[in-house]
């Protein structure tokens, strides 16, 4: 073995093999936009060499150079001097140029030359297949993807040369090795994509000829020569006639003799396939990896990695990129199977013939194989023993197929790729368990681009960004997507973009090769479930809502909820599902999507049944959490709950808060699912046991639109109070939200169906309503009079809550108008009632009334007072909505007392939820405050308003 392949991992400091990386001790550097690391990269190509400014500014902006670009190049190399400081690199003037201050072993471009050119001098082709792997295990993806100038591309494919030669001269090595069989499949599958290359076909006879089919040799000879006849009207040359006549003639040397080829496996096999290309981020993942791989070396035992992810996710395309890259830290060869634990067709790979596979390469003396898989397994282990290796465990099924082939000495590495946990080999063998989910956003499209020329990523980024969501980051969609685009060059991007968009996943199949289809792919994920989990696999995909529960579950497939539980343990562990804090489950919208056409297979009867049933799950529980929230509130029954619904359990007022919290966007989707189904009355009660929660937590725009689908419910419901009410209702969720026309134009259609009806209550709550309304148009003189007309209807038939309610409006309004000892009286007589009835709501609002008149009136420290009371109870109920107001109000008397930093505390709190709330003139307005009090010390003249 030469002494590059003994001398340890090698430390780049400058990657262009792929997006420009910078690296320090071993971690990332940050460099700065795309143009200053294409200004590094060609640095960075020509290390050692002085390149003047006019050719870096050719190289880097091509035509398109900016005025005064020489400038603009001593800023960029400022500041990649500055970035370049903890890497040992520097960059520096030298007589006519710039020069990259850094030796060629650092820069991946020139390591990958010196370790070829030292494979191809080397004389051994063992010494030199190592090499040569190594040298292929630096490419990245796309090089010098951040540039698309002439230079940059007739680059790019001379470097594209480089690889495909060094990758040819790779082959004739391990040929020469003796490893034609895990040559053979790779070399078939190349020759597909470019049947004239007279040297790939080459190769492929050997390999097939070494591996005891001379027949099928001289065939693909013959199938060669004619594509070469017919499309290029050439016969192949003398080097494959030669070949040709060698097969023909049973040439001996066309044989690897049994001595080398079982010395070459004994020595050091490697089984590893090409590395993968255009590889792109994962540095997290690859970071644990890489730990894993030092714990190891101070390891009393077998350091063991399971990656385990859903189906497309890169599982694979991972382990081989970090295995290639650590290549050279196993000297005693890789050992790789793929165990086939998820394949189309044909089952798992048995343990006994992937032990015997590793025999074989290790070189074991057949005759002495014992036939019992125990003593397989054993003499295995025997072989590896005290031996630095590497073993990759492809795909596997279970632990049942790992645990025969793991080695018992702690100087060999397993890496194992599986969709399921693999929970044995993590418990029994102390296996390190790594999650594979999809990459980040920004990963996610540097893997899309690198797949993609230079020229059409730049032309249309918003296109790019529009496929990476599309796609929702999905690597294996991610590369589906770049082969539909490189496949049809003629085709614009945003056009790709707007048939997924259109299509969805049928955009991400393939009508003949299911391998390249993501719902094929995903499919053989379901061949290990039973049909019970395979169906609430499929109702998942329709079940309303991101996410969903145990118990949601358990609604959804018409179960106990220990039997749903378990269903959903084994979905995660099939990697189809994912666990979120607090007992969540959630699936990648691609999943999903997949799973809702399995849905489509169930009887319509069963997937109706189901939503049916999750629908009334929620709509209870919900009524459930306002009836704790809010036990002062008309009390309005939904119709019972279908056989087989059980409401979750909510023990008291911070336990339905926390439901509310977590199952919102749940609930919205619930609703438009029950509109779906026609549950006309389930739409129109999920509206209203939603109300206080939208009030309290101050998602108003939620509200609206759930009342808005309320308002097409109400026609198919028997009792006209909910048709009035909904027009009511749907009148304030537009006030609050500043549409004045619309908010008084229902409420006005509710006062006349009330009027009509003769329904005294509900007139006197319109005509609060519009008290609220009309206050919210700066028409306090109208809001004060429907306040007045609320006020004795409710009287007039005993009302006493909702006479409080009024005479808080009447004092609030009164107040606004500056009629301040009305206010006054009818706002205490208002928390007397509140204080009478226990109704916290209603105080706290009458607490705020009195706030202000205290304030308008000079009485700042009482103003405070009654505001802080006011914001511990709207604090106690989680009332964000009104918080935000009270925090707004007392920032005046505080501002007014001078206690300027209270003033700005009350103020930054208030601008954080009316912003979270999407409130944006209120933000607006206290930001103003905020800004006045920073320039005076005081606040605007227009405080009161």
């Amino acid at each position: 073995m030469t002494e590059s392949v003994r001398r340890g991992p090698r430390q780049i400091v400058i990657g262009t093999l792929g997006n420009l990386e910078v690296r320090a001790a071993g971690a990332p550097v940050v460099v700065g936009h795309a143009r200053q690391k294409a200004v590094l990269a060609v640095l960075a190509i020509e290390a050692g060499r002085v390149v003047p400014p006019d050719r870096l500014i050719d190289r880097v902006w091509g035509g398109r150079a900016p005025a005064r670009a020489r400038s603009v190049l001593r800023t960029y190399v400022s500041q990649l001097r500055r970035a370049l400081d903890a890497t040992g690199a520097t960059i520096t003037w030298r007589d006519t140029g710039y020069l990259v201050d850094i030796t060629p072993e650092h820069v991946d471009l020139h390591c990958f030359r010196g370790l070829l050119a030292e494979a191809r001098d080397s004389g051994d082709p063992r010494s030199a297949l190592a090499l040569a792997d190594e040298a292929l295990a630096l490419w990245r993806g796309e090089p010098l993807a951040e540039l698309d100038t002439p230079w940059a591309r007739a680059t790019r494919e001379h470097l594209h040369q480089e690889r495909a030669a060094a990758w040819a001269d790779r082959v004739d090595w391990a040929l020469e090795c003796g490893r034609h069989a895990e040559l053979l499949p790779d070399l078939t599958a190349r020759t597909a994509d470019d049947p004239l290359d007279e040297r790939l076909a080459g190769q492929v006879m050997v390999a097939l000829s070494r591996s005891g089919r001379p027949a099928e040799a001289l065939e693909h000879y013959q199938r060669t020569r004619r594509r070469l006849t017919e499309e290029l009207g050439t016969d192949p040359g003398p080097a494959l006639q030669e070949l040709h006549q060698r097969v023909l003639t049973t040439d001996p040397a066309l044989v690897v003799p049994p001595d080398r080829r079982h010395n070459a496996a004994a020595d050091s096999p490697r089984q590893l396939p090409a590395p993968p290309t255009a590889f792109v981020g994962r540095d997290e993942e690859l970071d644990h990896l890489h730990r894993a791989l030092v714990a190891s070396e101070e390891a009393t035992t077998v350091v063991i990695s399971v990656l385990a992810g859903a189906g497309g996710i890169g599982k694979t395309w991972l382990a081989l990129h970090w295995a290639h890259r650590h290549a050279h830290r196993f000297p005693d060869g890789q050992l790789f199977v793929d165990l086939r634990g998820f394949n189309p067709i044909g089952d798992p790979v048995d343990p006994a013939v992937a032990v015997r596979g590793f025999l074989d390469a290790l070189g074991a003396d057949p005759g002495r194989i014992p036939a019992d898989l125990d003593a397989q397994a054993a003499l295995y282990r025997s072989l590896v023993a005290r031996k630095r290796m590497l073993i990759v465990l492809d795909n596997a099924a279970g632990s049942d197929q790992v645990v025969p082939l793991l080695p018992g000495t702690p100087t060999c590495t397993v890496l194992v790729t599986s969709r399921r946990k693999l929970a044995s080999v993590i418990d029994r063998h102390g296996a390190r368990h790594l999650t594979l989910g999809v990459p980040d956003r920004a990963e996610a499209r540097a893997l899309l681009t690198a797949r993609l020329p230079a020229g059409r990523v730049a032309t249309e980024p918003a296109a790019v960004d529009e496929l990476v969501a599309l796609c929702g980051a999905y690597p294996l969609a991610l590369a589906i997507t770049a082969r539909t685009a490189a496949t049809r060059p003629a085709l614009a991007l945003t056009e790709i973009a707007a048939e997924l968009r259109a299509l969805g996943l049928e955009a991400l199949d393939h009508d003949t090769d299911p391998a390249a289809g993501l719902p094929a792919v995903l499919s053989w994920s379901l061949r290990h479930l039973t049909d019970h989990q395979r169906t609430v696999f499929a109702l998942l995909g329709i079940a309303p809502g991101p996410d969903t529960t145990s118990a949601a579950t358990a609604a959804l497939a018409g179960l106990p909820e220990s039997p749903a539980r378990k269903a959903l343990a084994a979905l995660e562990e099939a990697s189809l599902v994912e666990r979120q804090p607090v007992g969540r489950y959630a699936m990648h919208d691609l999943i999903r999507a997949y799973a809702a056409t399995t849905a489509q297979d169930l009887p319509d009867d069963l997937r109706e049944a189901a939503l049916t049933r999750v629908v009334d799950f929620h709509l209870h529980t919900a009524h459930a959490a306002d009836r704790l929230l809010n036990p002062d509130r008309e009390l309005l029954h939904p119709d019972p709950p279908v056989p087989a619904v059980r409401p979750h359990p909510l023990s008291d007022k911070a336990a339905a808060l926390a439901w509310l919290q977590a199952e919102h966007p749940t609930l919205l989707a619930v609703q438009r699912t029950a509109a779906t189904l026609g549950r006309h009355h389930a739409v129109w009660h999920l509206a209203w046991v939603l109300e206080n929660f939208h009030i309290r937590r101050g998602h108003l725009r939620d509200g609206l639109t759930a009342w808005q689908t309320a308002l097409e419910a109400a026609p198919h419901l028997p009792a006209p109070s909910l048709h009035i009410r909904t027009h009511r209702l749907l009148g304030r969720a537009y006030s609050r939200l500043g549409r004045h026309e619309q908010a008084t134009e229902h409420l006005q259609v509710a006062l006349d169906l009330a009027v009509r009806h003769d329904d005294l209550a509900a007139q006197a709550n319109i005509h609060r309503t519009l008290a609220l309304a009309w206050g919210r148009r700066g028409d306090d003189r109208r809001a004060l009079r429907h306040a007045r007309l609320a006020l004795d209807l409710h009287r007039t038939i005993g009302q006493p809550t909702w006479e409080a309610h009024a005479l808080n409006a009447v004092g609030w309004y009164a107040a606004r108008l500056g009629e301040f000892d009305t206010a006054r009286d009818h706002c205490h007589a208002a928390l007397d009632l509140y204080r009478r009835h226990r109704y916290a709501t209603g105080e706290a609002a009458t607490l705020d009334s009195l706030g202000y008149i205290a304030h308008r009136t000079g009485d700042h420290r009482r103003a405070l007072d009654h505001y802080h009371q006011a914001l511990t109870l709207n604090r106690t109920l989680g009332n964000t909505y009104e918080i935000a107001e009270t925090l707004d109000s007392a920032g005046h008397p505080q501002a007014a007392l001078g206690r300027h930093e209270q003033a700005r505390a009350h103020w930054r709190e208030a601008l954080e939820l009316f912003q979270d709330q999407g409130r944006s003139t209120d933000a607006q307005r206290v930001q103003r405050q905020l800004d006045d009090l920073d320039d005076t010390g005081r606040t605007s003249p227009s405080e009161s308003t």
